[in-house]
């Protein structure tokens, strides 16, 4: 399987897990796997434009301003795929954290 698979994969996953503990909602479990196949497609059009244009701010915080940015990846998928909604920009904020978290295990797993 293609690396990007197994991203959106981990990413629906940790949406699942995520809301049994956070106000996420999800019409149906389906809806996990699509917000993570939109967040899959987000993160790869959207998000290293605003890597880009956001550099100056990213060198300024050391790094720390891409975790908002994740988080508006998040909150722009909750927007896209009706059925699926995270209610405001803290759990978005401590979700991204949680997928980035997740996504960064997985990939240190499959490297052994």
């Amino acid at each position: 399987m293609k690396p990007q698979m197994y991203r959106v994969l981990v990413s629906a996953f940790t949406f699942f897990v995520a809301a049994q503990f956070l106000p996420i909602v999800a019409t149906t479990p389906l809806h996990f796997l699509g917000a993570g196949i939109v967040l899959g497609f987000v993160n790869l059009i959207i998000r290293p434009l605003l890597i880009i244009l956001t550099i100056p701010l990213n060198l300024l915080t050391l790094g720390v301003f891409t975790l908002v940015i994740n988080t508006w990846m998040i909150m722009l998928t909750s927007w896209l795929l009706p059925g699926f909604y995270v209610k405001g920009f803290g759990v978005a904020f401590l979700v991204s954290i949680i997928i980035s978290l997740a996504n960064w295990s997985f990939k240190e797993i499959r490297r052994t």
